[in-house]
């Protein structure tokens, strides 16, 4: 007789087997816009629904009670509604839309994540070549301008406002963001401090991105799209007192990090700061899940990428002079926390 104080359960194993199941149901609901078709309060029935969105009612019977068993809608009296987390980030227009980052997902990072077996025994990305990384991962292709800097710009605006409300940006005058993408960050932060002005330091091709989406926000007489690249750019841009990393040191190998951490202190203002924002692992780097995870993800999609204890990251600014450490934590999609070191005066 098994003893029950000892007793394990299968359970957890049937979740993680049928994770993709769960997610699939999700982006295939973010790609039918049934989130958005349910916008302001609208209810419908399962019979009204298929009709709208064109579907058999069978389908239509079996996707609906799904989404509430996975608290994406909610269900009252025969009628659908989006749950509360929906209606805030699952409609198209909304400021921090997540279904871009779902459907970049689904689209761009599933197929690659099919061959992690691969990506184990090679040490290799399953996407690109490691010598043709930049030319492809980041290419001016149409998948990246039209679609990859979309998804990522609400999640980044939403990490901007978490960082925002978790540190005090008012202390600083000229923020750079090294590797900023679209300039969601920046946005959001200078839309929240009066005279904070601010530089997306990117690759040219998607600096005309960065002058789209601050156009669109109204600020361009605040934030400037700055051209560069951070991994062959001999020095960073100067006259800034606070950088942003964001994202992008788990792209990257522990040498080519410090490197840019060099960079970063040598191009800082005297008393400016770097805030370095990632999914941070434990010391023992067992986790937490997402960003145990997501070290997978950079295995599969970058050379030499992984994700980082905040320790490591310590260790390098420290070894970069930055001193005053300090790890303030938030509660993003993209970063739990940031790793922050000051230049000495």
């Amino acid at each position: 007789m098994t003893d029950n104080a000892n007793a394990v359960s299968q359970q957890p194993l049937l979740d993680l087997t049928t994770g993709f199941m769960r997610f699939k149901t999700f982006a295939a609901a973010v790609e039918l816009e049934v989130f958005t078709r349910l916008a302001g309060g609208r209810e419908v029935t399962a019979e009204e629904f298929a009709a709208e969105i064109g579907l058999q009612q069978r389908p239509a019977d079996i996707l609906l009670p799904a989404l509430v068993a996975l608290d994406l809608l909610d269900k009252r009296d025969g009628r659908y509604r989006n749950s509360a987390m929906a209606e805030e980030f699952l409609v198209k227009g909304k400021p921090y839309f997540f279904g871009g980052f779902v459907q970049f997902y689904d689209r761009g990072l599933y197929p690659g994540w099919e061959q992690l077996v691969n990506s184990l025994r090679t040490n290799r990305s399953m996407f690109v070549d490691p010598e043709q990384q930049q030319e492809t991962v980041f290419a001016p292709n149409d998948f990246m301008m039209n679609f990859f800097w979309e998804a990522m710009h609400a999640l980044a605006g939403y990490t901007g406002k978490e960082l925002g409300a978790a540190y005090d940006f008012s202390r600083h005058q000229r923020l750079l963001d090294v590797g900023g993408g679209s300039g969601g960050i920046p946005i959001e932060l200078c839309r929240r401090v009066p005279g904070l002005r601010a530089g997306v330091y990117e690759l040219p091709h998607v600096c005309t991105v960065v002058e789209r989406k601050i156009a669109e926000a109204g600020l361009t007489d605040v934030i400037d799209a700055v051209p560069g690249d951070f991994t062959t750019d001999e020095t960073l841009p100067g006259g800034y007192d606070v950088m942003l990393l964001s994202q992008v040191l788990h792209c990257g190998d522990e040498k080519t990090n410090r490197e840019l951490l060099d960079k970063c202190f040598a191009a800082l203002e005297p008393g400016g700061a770097v805030l370095i924002c990632e999914l941070l692992l434990d010391p023992d780097r067992t986790g937490p899940a997402n960003a145990a995870v997501m070290g997978l993800n950079m295995l599969v999609s970058h050379p030499g990428g992984q994700n980082y204890s905040e320790a490591e990251y310590q260790d390098w600014l420290a070894d970069a002079g930055f001193a005053d450490l300090e790890v303030i934590r938030i509660d993003a999609a993209g970063a739990d926390g940031a790793v922050i070191g000051r230049k000495p005066r």
